[in-house]
Parts: structure tokens; sequence; C-alpha cells
């Protein structure tokens, strides 16, 4: 019984139809039932995160090869196909994915009583479109479903919380879809040279190095953007400042993944004659975004900016540590994407408590909240050594594996990386002795109450998750270990 269940699960279409058919029923059903419209959105994301685990069961650690693949002749004429599949790089992503849609729902419950119905619409298509990025096994769909993927995230401008959101929305979309023109010339290049766009075929094509150096130039200008990487992460910022709570936790947890994965998945193997000349370069620039926007976080007087600066200095980290070109760098990337799309989520919903209940995200308005919500100074405690990555939390294992796999090809690149640790601590510590130390301030704050029942059940998982990480790692090595190697393998980088 039990196999047969796990056969009817291993047609991966599940995975992306559920999100499809939970984001369509919700249309049919009149505003004025915003309960049924709630439930359904949760019970489809819901009913999507169950289907990894048995994902995990049946994946095999063994090869490199992408598995559960799926293929819908999409343009035939023109050789392209829908092309999906699973390896050790991304399953735990799709994992992740599943995981924060739910929370998402759940975090914009009470406050879902006007434009519900397109809030979980948006919530489960923005689902679909990012397991999809992470299935896919072909450049010219990676390019289509992420320029996708703000189409839904525009809830920035119908929920976000200041009159500048829909200039935020609109920063975000552009800033994308620009970066991205670039990398849609290069994929048109590729199908004219190769007549293919599928990936499997593309990795066994060798590239002249002129060739690869311009095309690395192209899927540069995309990714770029989207981890992002300075000078082009004004965006992200300004997108959290605006966004909803949701919001804000999807493009910590998910979006800011796009552009690293990118690399992961197309840069760095098809190009790594290119990779290995440009590393310098992306080494320079991810030092100087690491340092700068950790000291930019100093000065920031909004706690949603401190986070997003935060993660900015963090994703620059991660890509230290992929252009490492070793097994210890490129694991301890992923590792630490995946902790940063717990640790980032949870502080903004650290956030969002306070917002709900003071209406102000300035740290100046803000002290003393040990002595009237224990509970919650607490789990930001928590979040905030593990943000600064504290042995024993889920960004240590990660930020470790980098600087040794940063030390073995730049040790430099790995000091100053480093350096970007030790401020990481200090604007963490200094953030939460703004926030829960000192004196009350009751002229700008006047109703405390610690998170209720529903919120203490949504910080659970991000904090049983940080310690699974933190205390034992093991499980995501073994799984990501072979198709990492591989990926080293592929571009002789040892």
């Amino acid at each position: 019984m039990l196999e047969h269940f796990c056969e009817c699960y291993s047609d991966l279409s599940g995975l992306i139809l559920c999100p499809v058919l939970g984001s369509i029923t919700p249309l049919f059903i009149p505003n004025s039932r915003i309960r049924p419209i709630r439930l359904i959105g949760l019970c489809a994301s819901l009913i999507t995160f169950l289907y990894p685990p048995v994902l995990r069961i049946q994946f095999d650690p063994s090869t490199a090869k992408s598995q559960f693949v799926e293929s819908l002749r999409w343009l035939p004429y023109e050789n392209i196909n829908f092309d999906l599949g699973i390896d050790g790089i991304s399953l735990f992503f799709v994992i992740l994915t599943t995981f924060l849609i739910p929370i998402c729902i759940s975090v914009g419950w009470s406050g879902m009583r006007s434009y519900g119905k397109e809030y979980i619409t948006a919530s489960l298509i923005r689902e679909f479109l990012m397991i999809a990025v992470f299935r896919i096994l072909d450049p010219l769909l990676f390019y289509v479903f992420p320029e996708s993927v703000p189409i839904p995230m525009f809830i920035i401008g119908v929920w976000g919380s200041r009159q500048r959101k829909i200039k935020a929305a609109y920063q975000f979309f552009l800033y994308t879809l620009l970066g991205s023109v670039f990398m849609l010339l290069a994929i048109l290049l590729i199908l004219f040279q190769t007549g293919t766009t599928d990936l499997q075929i593309l990795l066994t094509t060798e590239f002249s190095e002129r060739r690869q150096i311009f095309l690395w130039i192209a899927f540069f200008a995309s990714f770029a953007v989207k981890v992002p990487m300075v000078p082009v992460h004004i965006w992200l910022p300004e997108a959290h400042v605006e966004a909803p709570t949701a919001g804000s936790v999807i493009l910590a947890g998910i979006l800011l993944k796009l552009g690293t994965y990118g690399f992961l998945r197309f840069s760095i193997p098809m190009f790594p004659e290119a990779t290995l000349c440009f590393t310098p370069f992306i080494y320079t620039l991810s030092a100087i975004a690491i340092i700068y926007t950790s000291l930019t976080t100093l000065r920031q007087i909004d706690l949603k900016k401190i986070i997003a600066y935060s993660s900015v200095a963090h994703m620059n980290l991660v890509t230290i540590g992929m252009f490492s070109l070793n097994i210890q760098g490129i694991g301890g990337s992923i590792l630490l994407m995946l902790s940063h799309g717990l640790v980032s989520s949870a502080l903004f919903l650290c956030v969002g408590v306070l917002y709900d209940r003071h209406k102000t995200r300035l740290v100046r308005y803000y002290g003393g909240l040990v002595s009237t919500m224990p509970n919650f100074s607490t789990i930001f405690l928590f979040l905030t050594l593990a943000n600064m990555s504290l042995p024993g939390t889920s960004s240590f294992i990660g930020e470790f594996l980098i600087l040794v796999g940063a030390f073995q090809r730049n040790s430099l690149v790995a000091t100053l990386a480093a350096l970007g640790m030790i401020l990481g601590a200090a604007y963490s510590l200094w953030l939460y002795n703004r926030v829960v130390s000192g004196n009350l301030k009751p002229s700008f704050l006047h109703k405390f109450s610690d998170p209720n029942g529903r919120e203490v059940s949504i910080f659970i998982p991000f904090l049983v998750g940080v310690v699974r990480m933190g205390v034992h790692p093991k499980v995501f090595p073994d799984r990501m270990h072979t198709s990492v190697s591989n990926l080293v393998q592929h571009g002789k980088f040892h």
C-alpha cells in the first residue's frame, strides 16, 4: 500500500498542480465568504507542503543526475521542451518554498478582509511559479518563470503599508525585469548556436572562451539584481519597507535565492572558463557589499531596513562561497541560503508582530520590551543569535564552510568575509539592545501584549528548523554532496 502511495506521488506534477488548483478555486467564491476562501488557500498550501517529505524519502543521494524528471513538448519546432527535475541542489529549495507559503497565508489571516480572494490566489500562484523555478531544466523557461514571479509580488502595491508602496512595487518589478533582458538575449544566442535550450545538452556543449565571457556577463546582469549585489541592491530595502509582512517573508525567504540558484544551476556549470575569469570580480563586489551594507545597517532607523541590509550582506557572503568553486564553499553557500530563508523570514515576522501592535517600525520608539513582552523578547533573542551565526544555530555551519572554502581560494577575501560576520554580530546585538533593553517609552507605545497563540504557532516551526539545522545538519550535506561534487568536477575547478 505504501509503495503504491509513493509511486503515485513520484509524479511531480501534483507538486505544481495543487497550488494551481488552489488558486483557481477561490475565484468562484464570493468575497463576502472570506472564511472558506482562507481555509481553501491554507489547505492547498499544506497539502503541497506534505508532498516534499515523500519526495525526500524517494530521493537517491548517490547520483548527481536529475531525478523525478518530466518532459512536456512545449515548442517542438524550436526543440524547446518543458523539462522538470530535482537534484541535490534544488531539493531543499523546493521544501523551503512549500514551507513558507502556509506561513505567509497564516500571517495574513486576520488582515485578509479586503481583497482576500486575490491575496490567496496571488500567494498560491507565487508558490506554483517558485516551485517551477527550482525544478526547471531549461534556461529559457528559467527566464520565463522568475520574471513571472514579480507579478503576484505586486501585493507590495496592494497590501503594502505606506504611501510609497506603488513606487516600491514598480521599482522591484523594473529592476528585476531590466536586468533579465540581457539574459534573454544570451539564451536566444545559445538557441541559435546549439539549436536547443535543454540544460543536459548545454552542459556537454563547449562554448569558445570569448563566447562564454559574453554569455556569462549577460546571465550575471540578471542574477546580480536578484541576489542583490552592490550597486544594484537599492530596490530591496524599499521593497521590504513597503511590503506587508507576508511579502517580506517570501521576498527574503525565497526570491533572494533565485539569483544565487541561477549562478549554481547555469552560469557556473555552463561557462566554467568565464567563471574562473570573473571570480576576482565577484570576490571584489561581494566583499565591498558585505562591509558596506553591514556598516549601512548600523545607521538605519527602520526595523525592516535593518534586516533588509542584513540580508544583502548574507547573500553576498553566499556568492563568495559559491565562487570559491570547491565543495566546502558551494555546500556552505547552499546551507546558508536555506538558513537565511528561515532566520531572515522569522525576523521579519518579529517586526510584523511589533508593527501590528504599535504601528511603527522606527527603532527610536522602542525600548524595554523585555518587561512587557517577555515571550517575544526570548524569541527575538534566539533569532538574533541565529542571525549572527551563533554555534548551534543554522547559520553557523554554512558560514563556517564558506570561510573554509574561501580561505582555500583567497585568504584576503576570507578575512574580509569574516570581518563582515563581526559587523553582523555588532548590528544584531545593537538592534536587540535598542528594542528589548532599556526603559519603556509609554509616550510612544501604548498597547503591550505578548504574541498570541496563532503567532507563537507560526514562530515554532522556524525555531525548530533553526535548531535542527544547527545541531544536526548532516542530512543536508548528505543529500547535496554528490550534486555539488559533480558541479565542481564538471567545471574542472578542483
